[in-house]
């Protein structure tokens, strides 16, 4: 008698964004699989095997996943504001797993010091704010023993080319009569030589990857001043005069370094703040989905699954540039169907399946208000995954037929 092959229950990947405002992208990921389990157990089907891979885009929302992926809780570390007032911030250490040859990465928002929401109790001041806060948190992953830091940038109240930064890792940045300068991006233009004699001395030998979503350069009309700086508080004086010291600093850097970082794509990012790190360090400059899917390992969560389900808050034509989902997809190989759920969906299904993706499904069940879209969303969430899984399941199997 021949026994009858049993099919293997199905792998399934649950890969989402954060939806901003409302699920946590872990949160995002749970409800997702209770809507997968929910829905095999009332079809009758095995068990499938769910594998949850919360992701970001490198920005907020990225700390969070990295430490769920990782298994790791946060850590706290004290450090300053944009404004130099003291706050605490949070920070994530992976573990090394004995013989992986892995090394040891940190992983740190940016916004979790600079970040525009704790200084805004304050008149904003574009001039002076720094990012020395963000060094403090990155020296702190250095004295943690991190190989490697991966640093997310975005919503930063700063526009001073990462200079704070630096001078919290001990460089000195010097006007031509010796003298440190002032906190700030206002007083780049007096900067002459910069001093590296004090600097952390983990600081050049790690790894160096930062997270961004943007393309701008330092300088000029598209640069970090002239698009980012107004929403900082800079006038339009003070935007020349940002701009004007970001390329000075630019230059300096390029003589002391042989690094030119003026054009390069991202630089503009949260104030330049990579500009000092790219120059000294040869830091990396990595859209942020891309450097938290590989930081996760995503590629290989989805080498033999059957299907992923990933989404954001809004599925639209900026989700297929370099934000989570594009990720999700240049990952997944061929045999693996991919399905977005978002809490709106913008895109006909000519354009979705052209972007690589099987489909894509909106939260919403009827007339929503935007409120109640972000009360329910996890319930919401976990309806739709389980519509989701009952249709795929009986695509795979055929009508009538169980698994």
């Amino acid at each position: 008698m021949i026994t009858p092959v049993q099919p293997r229950p199905l792998r399934i990947v649950l890969a989402p964004d954060s939806l901003k405002g409302s699920l946590p992208a872990a949160e995002a990921a749970l409800a997702m699989s209770r809507g997968v389990a929910g829905a095999a157990r009332r079809l009758g089907h095995p068990a499938p095997d769910v594998v949850l891979a919360p992701l970001a885009d490198g920005g907020e929302g990225t700390l969070d996943a990295l430490l769920a992926a990782w298994g790791a809780a946060s850590r706290s570390v004290a450090c300053h504001d944009a404004a130099g007032r003291p706050r605490t911030a949070r920070y994530g250490l992976s573990a090394r797993p004995a013989g992986s040859g892995r090394p040891t990465r940190g992983v740190l928002e940016a916004a979790e010091a600079n970040g525009l929401p704790f200084v805004a109790d304050l008149p904003l001041d574009a001039l002076s704010a720094t990012s020395y806060g963000v060094g403090e948190i990155a020296a702190r992953l250095l004295d943690d023993g991190a190989e490697e830091i991966l640093l997310c940038v975005g919503g930063s109240a700063t526009t001073d080319g990462g200079v704070g930064l630096l001078s919290a890792l001990g460089a000195r940045f010097l006007d031509r009569d010796g003298n440190l300068l002032p906190p700030g991006g206002g007083s780049l233009a007096a900067l002459a030589r910069i001093d590296l004699a004090g600097l952390h001395p983990r600081a050049a030998a790690t790894r160096w990857r930062i997270a961004v979503d943007v393309d701008n350069p330092l300088c000029g009309p598209r640069g970090a001043a002239a698009v980012f700086g107004p929403q900082k508080g800079a006038t339009s004086g003070d935007v020349a005069v940002l701009d004007h010291g970001l390329a000075h600093l630019a230059r300096v850097l390029a003589e002391a370094t042989g690094v030119d970082v003026v054009d390069l794509p991202g630089m503009g990012a949260a104030g330049g703040l990579a500009a000092v790190l790219v120059a000294f360090f040869a830091a990396e400059i990595v859209p942020g989905s891309a450097l938290v899917a590989d930081a996760v390992g995503l590629a290989a969560a989805l080498a033999d699954a059957d299907l992923v389900l990933t989404g954001e808050g809004s599925f639209d034509s900026q989700s297929l540039g370099g934000k989570v989902v594009q990720a999700v997809v240049e990952n997944a190989p061929a045999t693996c169907a991919v399905v977005a759920i978002a809490g709106r969906v913008q895109l006909g299904a000519a354009q979705v399946q052209d972007a690589g993706l099987a489909a894509a499904f909106s939260l919403a069940t009827g007339p929503l208000q935007l409120e109640d879209l972000i009360r329910d969303a996890g319930i919401l969430m976990e309806e739709t995954a389980a519509h989701v899984y009952g249709v795929f399941a009986a695509a795979r199997t055929g009508p009538g037929v169980r698994p």
